[in-house]
């Protein structure tokens, strides 16, 4: 039985092994991608060390790092390598007192490591690469919120591992086929349509009493655009949302727009309210470059639907972007007072929250400026003009709503100069 026990063991890391070469990162050069996780990891524990590691054969290396420069260490346990043999965070509250770290040298070592917690990196097929943790030289204990946090940081890493193994097989793909190049069009084409579901998923995950709808039309199916968009479950009851446009285009507009993704849903786990994560959001496109200014509008809102069937509480902060709309159960359309300063900018912006009830059958309207300015049927689409296409829809489903300003894209004399983005939230009867 344990001949057969160690075998299953043995067999289980050979995978692994095989799945860490697989997605090529050991040895990289540093990534932005990566060392922002280690930052937000570090800034929302307040700890002055954090890591992104990978688990090799032998040793632990190090792809990030924040508050120390160490390339990497034997893989003994105690720390990383006893991380990744559990789908579970792995939580060391004093590393003196638990007998998981009698040997470690962090922690008997000049660093002195007494904390230490870690959410594995596990990939879509089940392996655990490494960790994303975080550490401090004093003893801590865990909250639910603080675990919550790791494995969102975790599902970042393994979203920008995906990314970087999609674009070295495109690679590939077009060193092989580099003298056709209309296939390495229709490639380049397909990467950015790729890339931009991920930044603009084409669907919204399902979340009770919730109706909600997306579109997105971008100015060019070769060139990723700058407008971003999402929805997600906070905790029961409650979910966040946004829709931000940043300047520019291609794969800088991209890297950006990871950022205002990642940087969002990790504080918003932090339930800090609308105007605080936009902040947030604020200030790590001020950190992002000294020498460019990087700025991006978006909103960012939250509702409640805790209180059961019937009216829900919307909040939300916007900055930049044109304000959302409220389309009523019968038909009636009205504007919210939210406004702030655009992002990226300003080291002291400000924002106004605005909070309203949406009962069933009333619907959150939200748009990208890349519809406005823009002619169709001869008509041209301001914010005086948007409000006019979506009144009179009662009763309206979310996709309803989304087809109605969407449907000036599909005119024949229509021509856009920026990508669209529109999301409609609506309260379930």
């Amino acid at each position: 039985m344990t001949g057969h026990l160690v075998e299953a063991r043995s067999s289980v890391e050979r995978q692994r092994i095989s799945a860490v070469r697989r997605y090529a990162i050991l040895d990289t050069p540093p990534d932005g991608a990566f060392d922002r996780v280690c930052a937000l990891a570090a800034r929302f524990f307040d700890v002055p060390f954090s890591s992104v590691t990978i688990v090799d054969e032998d040793r632990i290396w190090f792809k990030a790092s924040e508050g120390f420069d160490v390339a990497q260490i034997p893989r003994s346990p105690g720390l990383c390598a006893s991380a990744i043999l559990d789908d579970k965070p792995y939580v060391i509250s004093d590393g003196l007192s638990d007998p998981r770290t009698a040997d470690n040298a962090l922690v008997h070592g000049e660093m002195g490591v007494r904390f230490y917690a870690a959410a594995p990196i596990i990939t879509s097929d089940g392996h655990r690469l490494g960790t994303v943790n975080v550490l401090d030289t004093k003893p801590r204990e865990t909250t639910e919120q603080d675990v919550r946090t790791l494995r969102e940081l975790a599902a970042i890493v393994v979203d920008e591992l995906e990314l970087r193994l999609a674009a070295i097989r495109e690679i590939q793909r077009e060193q092989d086929l580099r003298l056709q190049a209309r296939h390495e069009q229709q490639r380049a084409e397909n990467l950015a349509r790729t890339l931009q579901r991920s930044l603009s998923p084409p669907s919204l995950p399902r979340i009770a009493g919730l109706d909600v709808a997306v579109h997105y039309e971008p100015f060019a199916i070769e060139e990723v655009g700058g407008d971003f968009y999402d929805h997600f479950p906070l905790v029961v009851g409650r979910s966040g949302f946004f829709l931000g446009d940043v300047c520019g285009k291609g794969a800088e507009a991209a890297r950006i727009t990871s950022l205002a993704r990642y940087t969002i849903r990790t504080a918003a786990m932090h339930d800090q309210g609308p105007a605080a994560i936009l902040f947030d959001l604020n200030a790590a496109l001020l950190m992002e470059s000294a020498e460019t200014m990087q700025m991006c509008t978006a909103v960012y809102g939250e509702v409640d639907t805790s209180a059961g069937p019937g009216s829900a509480t919307v909040t939300l902060a916007v900055a930049g972007h044109p304000a959302p709309l409220v389309v009523r159960c019968d038909g009636r359309v009205e504007t919210t007072s939210a406004q702030g300063t655009i992002l990226g900018a300003f080291d002291d912006p400000t924002f106004e929250v605005c909070q309203m009830q949406i009962d069933p059958g009333d619907a959150i309207v939200l748009y990208s400026d890349g519809i406005l300015d823009i002619e169709a049927d001869g008509v041209r689409v301001d914010e005086d003009r948007i409000p006019e296409l979506l009144a009179g829809a009662s009763p309206a489903t979310a996709q309803t709503l989304v087809n109605r300003l969407a449907g000036v894209l599909q005119s024949p004399d229509c021509h856009t100069r920026d990508d669209v983005a529109i999301m409609v939230l609506r309260r379930m009867d």
